[in-house]
């Protein structure tokens, strides 16, 4: 592995900028090193919307790190370090250049979303099928690895079955890739359990190193990857209140007044939802760790 450079050098000025996403940038930090930071932006149905959550993206990082340290005995994952340049600090790590998977690596140990809507249509998700009488939050007899497509800005990631993972990527790397996401959400579930939180779902991203390594990468179980449910509260048969940006999808989809199926844009959130959104960012840190957040 190279050496790290200094940190106190670097800034955004001096960092080639590789690539901005919903929520992350990434910038060349050093040979096969990556420095991804998290910012604020929040995303719902695609669209980055106009209003961020402050402390969100310390909230993605230092539970992702936490996460991380859990998992480390279940699979490796990208980090090298956290010694990141001042205006990074507590949003930003140094990662390990990967080969990413273009599949999202998704997980459902509860029935609800787009799984669900898929269910009242035909009986499955992502083509497995699933006993009769599930509702909204029921749990499912096993978790399911229910992979979909990586969409750009503005698409639709869409659910895709494993045998068209398959013909994507090759049996023997679809099967690494299924068994690897499955080994991870049940670990993880447990330990969100042990906490009071339910894992609902989430979703994972993993990358190939030369030998064919599979490592896991870019942010892991956090509120905006994942579903977390109180699991006091939990009762099938409706929506669950949520410790992630569930909220946010509930207030343009249902108060906003917003049509999603269009091309408008979302509009800006209210401050009362941006402090209610952050609080819930801030629980679920609280919850999963035991500790408060450092802002």
């Amino acid at each position: 592995m190279t050496s790290l450079p200094d940190s106190s050098s670097q800034s955004t000025e001096s960092l080639p900028l590789l690539y901005s996403g919903k929520v992350r940038r990434m910038y060349r930090y050093a040979p096969g090193q990556i420095l991804m930071v998290a910012t604020d932006n929040i995303s719902a149905f695609d669209f980055v919307l106009d209003t961020p959550i402050p402390d969100k993206g310390k909230v993605l990082t230092q539970l992702s790190l936490w996460w991380f340290d859990q998992l480390k005995d279940v699979v490796e994952n990208h980090v090298l370090s956290t010694d990141v340049p001042a205006e990074f600090a507590g949003r930003g790590i140094i990662v390990e250049e990967l080969d990413m998977i273009p599949v999202e690596a998704i997980v459902r140990g509860y029935l609800t979303g787009s799984g669900l809507a898929e269910y009242k249509r035909s009986g499955t998700v992502c083509e497995i099928p699933l006993p009769d009488g599930l509702t909204d939050g029921s749990k499912l007899p096993q978790p399911i690895f229910t992979p979909s497509t990586k969409a750009e800005i503005g698409l639709h990631d869409e659910n895709v079955s494993f045998e068209y993972v398959v013909g994507q990527l090759g049996e023997g790397l679809a099967e690494k890739l299924r068994d690897v996401s499955l080994a991870v959400y049940s670990k993880a579930e447990e330990i969100a359990r042990e906490r009071g939180i339910i894992l609902a779902d989430t979703k994972f991203e993993f990358g190939l190193r030369k030998d064919g390594t599979i490592v896991l990468g870019d942010e892991v179980l956090t509120p905006d990857s994942s579903r977390f449910w109180d699991a006091e509260t939990w009762a099938p048969g409706g929506p669950q209140p949520s410790f992630d940006k569930q909220y946010v999808r509930d207030w343009l989809s249902k108060e906003s007044g917003w049509d999603k199926g269009s091309d408008v844009p979302p509009p800006a959130l209210p401050d009362e939802v941006v402090a209610a959104t952050r609080e819930r960012y801030l629980d679920a840190y609280r919850r999963l760790t035991g500790k408060e957040l450092d802002v």
